[in-house]
């Protein structure tokens, strides 16, 4: 096989079991992040096939993140405070949703670059699911102020040489993924009142 064409195992394969409804609930939080082809909205592992280099280099180029410390402190202050006190000074409002999603994103890169263990990963998002259930209560509600944290963080960069896609490419993502007739959305697949009903298997 030539060497380009050489691509990791699919992250299904080395992780076979299907996602609890609870767990499918949480890694969707992070949904609106990741609008690669390759990202996987549907197992804790953030990619389709398995390429723990990508997330390594991710978490580094994007957080400057490159050891389990530095990782576990960028959760701590993404729980706490995140963006949303820079939100409330400029909105009135504190759009958890965006420092959430983040959140549940940088902890399953960190579980695919070796910082985390599974169960510890798994132990992150959990600790992230009471704020958001207390705050919102629909997937719409939470998509909505993932756009109000996402106009303000790319606001901040305006200008800058890392400025961010366009906020269309990231309101088409969210409609998608709002749609009741995706059937690949998580969001669908996954409820928003899920979380709040005993887990079972999907």
């Amino acid at each position: 096989m030539a060497i380009w064409n050489r691509r990791g195992p699919k992250a299904t394969r080395k992780y076979p079991v299907p996602l609890t409804m609870h767990q499918l609930w949480m890694v969707s939080l992070s949904a609106p992040v990741s609008r690669d082809r390759d990202a996987a909205r549907t197992t804790l592992y953030p990619f389709t096939r398995i390429d723990d280099d990508k997330a390594r280099r991710w978490l580094a180029d994007q957080w400057e993140i490159t050891s389990r410390a530095e990782l576990v402190g960028r959760l701590d202050d993404l729980a706490r405070s995140g963006y949303r006190a820079r939100a409330r000074l400029r909105l009135g409002v504190e759009p958890l949703a965006w420092d959430a999603g983040l959140y549940v994103d940088i902890s399953r890169r960190g579980f695919a670059s070796g910082m985390l263990s599974e169960a510890e990963a798994w132990t992150a998002l959990k600790n992230i699911v009471p704020a958001v259930v207390r705050s919102y209560t629909s997937w719409r509600e939470y998509a909505e102020h993932y756009l109000l944290g996402r106009m303000v963080w790319r606001d901040n960069l305006r200008g800058t040489p890392d400025a961010p896609a366009p906020q269309a490419v990231s309101d088409a993502h969210l409609k998608s993924l709002l749609d009741p007739a995706n059937r690949a959305s998580p969001w669908n697949q996954a409820p928003w009142e899920a979380i709040s009903r005993p887990d079972h298997a999907r």
